[in-house]
């Protein structure tokens, strides 16, 4: 069991990440989750996916209901059935979509429910690939523990490596189990490529690829199509692959 988070500030493209990581592992013998942990939910059109009902619309029943239940039902049992159900068996891979964080009122009882529901369903997979949002709002909640790499997405700019840098301080500060972290430079060009790898010397960030802006991979997100349609020889999936080598997946 390997579990892999990918945040970044938004606009960088970490759910394009996301999925071209998918896309590749989906060929390897291995059973793997795909969790969109983003409220903002791109991965499974990323994907070329659509997604009914979230992980947040069955919390918000057991929030509507856990006062009109029987008290001999098991709640937590309810509430892991109905999580299933909304899991999506694709072709190569499994999808569950997080859906809206919390709105007004405490969450708390549901919020611990799902911690350990969460920590049963990833245990059924090989490898689990989570799309945060921007931060580490779902992580810092920890209803998704014990991170084995967190890949921080960055674009060409000195201020997105000091976010990435930023995100490793938050992670340092608000304890989370995290054995790495590593940093994807993301649209790099020729023209920033030498001063973006300076930069990452400078913050002693872990580099663990560089991703070339591709003209194939903007015209598909432009146009809302799958990013599984992306050639073979494109030029970010290369990369891609390469980083999928890099960390031993």
């Amino acid at each position: 069991m390997r579990v892999i988070a990918i945040t970044g500030k938004g606009g960088t493209g970490k759910t394009a990440i996301a999925a071209m990581l998918i896309r590749s592992l989906v060929s390897k013998k291995m059973t793997i989750l795909a969790v969109d942990a983003d409220p903002d939910t791109n991965l499974p059109e990323a994907l070329g996916d659509t997604v009914e009902e979230t992980v947040g619309d069955q919390r918000e029943f057991m929030l509507r209901e856990r006062d009109n239940l029987p008290p001999d039902v098991d709640k937590e049992r309810m509430l892991e059935s109905k999580i299933y159900s909304i899991l999506a068996e694709r072709h190569g891979y499994d999808l569950l979509v997080m859906g809206r964080p919390d709105g007004p009122g405490c969450y708390c009882y549901t919020n611990n429910l799902l911690r350990g529901i969460m920590d049963r369903i990833v245990k059924n997979y090989d490898l689990t690939i989570i799309d945060t949002a921007a931060g580490l709002e779902h992580l810092s909640r920890r209803i998704i523990r014990d991170v084995d790499e967190l890949i921080v997405v960055t674009d060409g700019s000195k201020r997105g490596l000091q976010t990435a840098q930023r995100i490793r301080e938050l992670v340092d500060e608000i304890g989370l189990n995290i054995s790495h972290m590593h940093v994807i430079l993301n649209k790099v060009t020729p023209q920033n490529r030498d001063r973006l790898i300076e930069l990452v010397k400078q913050l002693e960030l872990d580099l663990v690829g560089m991703v070339p802006y591709d003209e194939d991979l903007a015209s598909l997100d432009l146009e809302g199509i799958s990013l599984m349609e992306l050639p073979e020889n494109s030029l970010a999936q290369v990369e891609i692959d390469k980083i999928i080598m890099k960390l031993g997946m």
